[in-house]
């Protein structure tokens, strides 16, 4: 079959969309939802069971508070309410934990732990997927059955203040809203003060039934300056007085209605020990959750220690407690302690709708559920609750019936477990029949396109692939069968519902035809290249290069970190295989540095003659004149390098040590920051230094830092551009101290935060001068075009102002991985690739694996 080029790449491109399509509908899980549909909002709830008895409760239950106000703290992590923190920031939320009417648990946020996506989790009780974090960035309406969706169809009055996300979300929802932004990562103050602002008033006033606050200032503060920072404790107890506040007014409003009212204080995230979150490390998973009613109280002696539970019982509790249904989709189950003071025929009513609704919904998603042992035990429950039903009408008050409801309990309470682990996991199982077809498509695509990109750039540009063939044909019709059965099985004996399966069989046919038909060209396609291979054996070719040892590092090392991103846990230790391939590339560049000097040109890999001339055209700059970035003038020398053996004193030994100076300075770098999944709650240097207690030996680490990044940079400026560069490092180390990483020499301490606002403008105004001078350099050597030097000096300004924003932008205990990045370019460019002669597409390709390792040892 003959193809044009054009058509070829057409289809080529089509198949492969549609590869990388159906690979993605298998990795990333279907979440578990319920198929009803919006008409069944208005759905009777079930009746209690009986066994051949009436029971006259088929309604849902009256609530169980008068209001309830939500109190999120984005990123509150457990520890700190629960921990060190909490004793000595919030003393009186420690008080309610301890010896107030109150139930405290440590909620488990599954990832990605990001804020919409837990709001999400909080409201609808479901677990998001990681498509969720695209959605992160511009929230849609929420469409799924919720808490807040349940309780404005049932008449509740809902206000909400705080993070925009919840307005994006529920944009109908809140009878008063005042949305804040959470863009400005650096405003941890007024962003909370916007919220607090309205408290006053609205506690005063009796026409709402649910308010929501949503305060982001902690999050903020963690991404600036670290779980460590002394802005935490400050926002703590700003949170601890809110929280007082609200408590006291919802306790004076209690004497003049009939049932109590709840607070909730909970955090959507946790917090990483760098400051972010967004993985699943337990910093950033666990969170804290209180929950405070009068109904709550506790005996003298009463110690209630934090519970672990599911973020995404709330929504199940919060729904029981509003007198709502609970949501269609919810996978969490009831806090009993909540229900736990109540009559035994009310906690089995609760507990049986909760059980009715797990069961419901995973009927709906998973096709084997009467195999289910949760799904078994639902069905005993039920059993076991009739009977008691039928005896507690017979009878209202007997030992007997007190135990029998005492197992039921037992029994409905390890349902809601198993049921509810089982939609868990049922969430998180991947269609792997799915991600099989669309990788063998994705491949053979690859396959064939690298097989025919010979004759896709002859002269002709066509591609003749022998489809037609009765070889072809044969193998074509075996492959199809093959795959037919192979479909049979798969739909006939998988428990778990398959993507592909799911198609109807034309469909699924097409599937297969493809699948059968490339994996036949990709056959005749390598046949042919054998064929030609031999021919071309019996008269080779004169070649005049051949690939180094580094050439192939470079190559082996790049298309293995492509492949290691097909398996999860490389991805989450990706760093890992960075330094791993910067380490091994350290040790290669010294191997081929001491042959070339103590074995001679010999022995050395032989070069392509253009290779050294296109760096010495690039570099063609007058004799004794200053030039552009040290990568510009790799070969600026002489026309042809002298050999490395020519080298004479202290230059001949700075090319010999190179390597073993990057490869301590990479070494060094790993040990500051801890990154990844497995290791990133690991102690390391970074966390010795933004301890508060070694503040000044941050202070002087970063002050060492700016004076080489100023050393480094500042060489090939204009005069006008070293004093910006000066004044605006001056001013990051002032923005610093007044935001309260660092101290000035005269400081014992820093009290007096600021928000450091005026001193970043500072360095701003320099950074757009920096900027502006050398785009203007740029221009002006475009009319100049007999000026090198002009064109040069404005693209180093250029580089110099985008590494003053990095130094701004960088946490201060960060500085030195700059500063060492700069001077390892440094380095690599005087002594290792001028002296070897690399050429462009080696120096790109090592620029990547150092920006890609440098990236990492950043930290999380």
């Amino acid at each position: 079959m003959r193809l044009g080029s054009g058509t070829f790449a057409a289809c080529c491109v089509v198949i492969e969309v549609l590869g990388v399509a159906l690979f993605l509908r298998g990795f990333f899980p279907v979440p578990v939802c319920s198929f009803s549909g919006t008409e069944h909002q208005t759905e009777s709830p079930a009746p209690e069971p009986s066994a051949g008895a009436i029971s006259n409760w088929t309604k849902l239950p009256p609530p169980l508070f008068s209001k309830v106000v939500i109190m999120l703290i984005d990123a509150l992590r457990d520890d700190f309410v629960f921990g060190s923190k909490g004793v000595k920031f919030m003393p009186y939320t420690t008080y309610l934990v301890e010896k107030g009417s109150s139930h405290s648990f440590v909620a488990e946020a599954k990832p990605p732990t990001v804020t919409m996506p837990r709001i999400k989790a909080l409201m609808t009780g479901s677990l998001p997927g990681f498509i969720d974090v695209v959605r992160n960035l511009n929230s849609p309406a929420l469409l799924e059955d919720s808490v807040v969706t349940r309780a404005k169809a049932a008449g509740k009055r809902i206000i909400f203040y705080g993070d925009e996300t919840w307005v994006k979300l529920f944009p109908k929802h809140f009878l008063e809203y005042d949305g804040t932004t959470s863009f400005f990562v650096s405003d941890y103050t007024e962003v909370d003060d916007n919220v607090t602002r309205h408290l006053d008033k609205v506690l005063k006033r009796r026409d709402w039934d649910v308010l929501i606050l949503h305060y982001l200032g902690l999050d903020h503060i963690g991404h600036v300056s670290g779980p460590s920072s002394p802005l935490i404790g400050r926002k703590l107890s700003e949170m601890d007085s809110v929280l007082m506040k609200i408590h006291a007014s919802l306790l004076s409003e209690e004497r003049e209605t009939l049932l109590p009212n709840l607070l909730v204080l909970c955090g959507d995230h946790g917090m990483s020990e760098a400051g972010g979150h967004g993985a699943s490390s337990v910093e950033e998973v666990n969170t804290a959750l209180i929950l405070i009613s009068s109904a709550f109280e506790r005996k003298p002696g009463d110690v209630r220690h934090p519970k672990y539970i599911q973020q995404t019982d709330l929504a199940a509790t919060l729904s029981i407690g509003l007198g709502l249904p609970i949501p269609r989709g919810s996978v969490g189950s009831l806090i009993f302690p909540v229900v736990e003071g109540k009559p035994m025929r009310e906690q089995l009513r609760f507990l049986h709708l909760n059980t009715v609704q797990l069961s419901k919904l995973l009927q709906e998603n998973v096709p084997s559920y009467r195999k289910e042992p949760g799904f078994e035990q639902f069905k005993v429950s039920e059993r076991l609750h009739g009977n008691w039903i039928r005896l507690y009408l017979e009878e209202n008050n007997s030992e007997v019936l007190f135990n029998l409801g005492s197992k039921v309990r037992r029994q409905y309470l390890d349902a809601l477990r198993t049921l509810s682990l089982s939609l868990s996991r049922q969430a998180a199982q991947y269609d792997v029949y799915s991600m099989a077809a669309g990788t063998v498509l994705v491949l053979e695509v690859v396959a064939l396109l690298l097989l025919c990109v010979p004759q896709a750039l002859s002269g002709k540009a066509e591609l003749d692939i022998p489809l037609l063939s009765p070889v072809s044909s044969l193998l074509f019709y075996l492959l199809l069968l093959a795959l037919a059965a192979l479909h049979v099985v798969m739909c006939t004996s998988s428990d778990s519902s398959c993507y592909l399966c799911s198609l109807p069989w034309l469909a699924a046919g097409g599937v297969m035809v493809l699948i059968s038909t490339l994996l036949c060209a990709v056959v005749s396609a390598l046949t042919g290249m054998f064929a030609a291979g031999r021919r071309l054996s019996k008269n080779p070719p004169p070649s005049n290069s051949r690939w180094s040892e580094l050439d192939l590092l470079i190559l082996s090392g790049t298309v293995g970190h492509v492949l290691s991103l097909g398996a999860s846990s490389f991805i989450e230790e990706e760093h890992q295989t960075w330094y791993f391939l910067v380490n091994t590339l350290c040790l290669a560049l010294c191997h081929e540095i001491y042959r070339n000097c103590f074995v001679g040109d010999d022995c050395a890999p032989q070069r392509c003659p253009h290779a050294g001339e296109e760096f010495d055209g690039v570099a063609a700059a007058p004799q004794g004149k200053s030039t552009g970035p040290d990568v510009w003038e790799l070969d600026r020398a002489s026309k042809h390098p002298s050999p490395l053996e020519a080298l004479r004193g202290p230059e001949r030994w700075m090319v010999l040590v190179s390597p073993w100076v990057i490869l301590s300075c990479c070494r060094l770098l790993r040990s500051l920051n801890q990154t990844g999944v497995q290791w990133a709650h690991r102690p390391d240097l970074g966390h010795w230094l933004t301890s508060s207690d070694h503040k000044a030996e941050l202070s002087v680490l970063a002050t060492v830092s700016l004076i080489m990044i100023f050393v480094l940079v500042q060489k090939r400026c204009s005069l006008a551009s070293k004093v910006a560069m000066a004044f605006g490092l001056l001013g990051i180390y002032c923005y610093r101290v007044a935001v309260g990483n660092l101290l000035f020499p005269w400081q014992q301490n820093n009290k007096d935060i600021s928000k450091g606002i005026t001193e970043a403008r500072f360095v701003y105004v320099f950074v757009l001068g920096i900027l502006f001078t050398g785009t203007k350099d740029l221009l002006r050597s475009q009319i100049t075009a007999d000026d090198f030097t002009v064109k040069t000096v404005g693209l180093w300004e250029i580089y110099s102002g985008l590494v003053l924003l990095a130094a701004l932008l960088l946490r201060p205990h960060n500085l030195p991985v700059l500063a060492l990045s700069l001077i390892i370019q440094t380095i690599m460019t005087h002594f290792v690739w001028r002296p070897l002669r690399h050429d462009a597409a080696e120096v790109t390709v090592m620029h990547y694996w150092f920006g890609q390792a440098f990236f990492y040892f950043q930290g999380p």
